[in-house]
């Protein structure tokens, strides 16, 4: 088994947190999430952990050279079956939770739905429109924005979220490995969360400004994380992971397309990576423990002594 070095990893965690604000500095010198650069440095920022990785990979060399690629979960991808298999549930299983989400919070009361005629998000769609120009069937723009939601997750979405997955459960997760499979999960959950404050002190995801929103955000991350990394060390692949995180995001506003006109619900209670999210994702996970899916963490191609033959947790 490679085993990393913690000062290794220490230093792949304080480079990917500190590459993260330097993205987000041009944000939090001028007009914040209204800065015009916005939409460029919050997809740089998700591209910090690669780079982290990239970094100490070469400086440090915790990793052989010739072992990296597998090391990481990118290749070879052995066997194809499993691992085929295992990015079909990435990419379509977050879209479940997320509907899932939006069911607990339907019936906990944080939010009110219309799921026949979906007047709150055809009175947005109307409010966005020109004075004037008709509004198109509400029902013909759901279905569309339905339909694309695995076609953005397989494309736009899992470019963006490896860069991220490349750090997170490609390294960190494997790296952590060695202190047993829920240390793993839980620290680099954890660590996930924390990494997104530059953006989510500004008021991304739940409109908080202050160390409530980093919480809210780090507390979604940990639910999220586990089942990420339950795919990483379930498929010994590095890839349903990115497809499960470009799915989650691709998924991310369902909610906004089935609340009901005249009421309004908090993302910190309702959304995915709120109390909803994490409620849903708790319920996933105990499913996922009773089978003792997390006992099942498989070579990448049956070689001993790779990155997953330490003791199972």
């Amino acid at each position: 088994m490679t085993r990393i070095r913690p000062a290794a990893t220490i230093a792949f965690i304080l480079l990917a947190c500190g590459l993260a604000w330097l993205a987000a500095l041009p944000m939090w010198l001028d007009r914040g999430l209204t800065n015009p650069l916005s939409t460029v440095l919050i997809p740089v920022m998700m591209f910090t952990p690669a780079l982290a990785v990239v970094v100490v990979m070469l400086t440090m060399r915790p990793v052989p050279k010739g072992e990296r690629l597998r090391f990481l979960g990118m290749w070879p991808l052995r066997p194809a079956k499993r691992v085929v298999w295992m990015m079909v549930l990435g990419l379509f299983g977050p879209v479940l939770l997320v509907a899932l989400s939006v069911v607990v919070a339907a019936l906990c009361g944080w939010v009110t739905l219309d799921l026949v005629h979906f007047s709150g998000f055809a009175e947005q769609l109307e409010a966005s429109l020109p004075a004037g120009v008709p509004a198109p069937p509400v029902m013909a723009v759901i279905l569309s924005q339905l339909l694309m939601i695995p076609f953005a997750a397989a494309t736009i979405n899992a470019a963006l979220a490896f860069g991220e997955e490349l750090g997170w459960r490609g390294f960190l997760v494997p790296a952590l490995r060695q202190y047993g499979t829920w240390p793993a999960l839980v620290i680099s959950g954890l660590i996930w969360g924390l990494w997104h404050a530059p953006v989510i002190l500004l008021g991304y995801n739940f409109g908080r400004t202050d160390m409530t929103g980093v919480l809210l955000m780090t507390a979604g991350c940990l639910a999220w994380g586990v089942l990420l990394g339950w795919l990483r060390l379930r498929s010994a692949s590095l890839w349903p992971a990115v497809f499960a995180h470009g799915a989650m995001n691709a998924a991310g506003a369902l909610i906004t397309l089935l609340f009901a006109a005249g009421t309004t619900f908090d993302m910190a209670l309702a959304g995915p990576l709120g109390v909803a999210g994490w409620i849903a994702c708790a319920i996933v996970v105990v499913v996922l423990v009773l089978a003792g899916q997390f006992r099942r963490q498989p070579e990448l191609d049956g070689a001993v002594g790779r990155m997953l033959s330490a003791p199972r947790q």
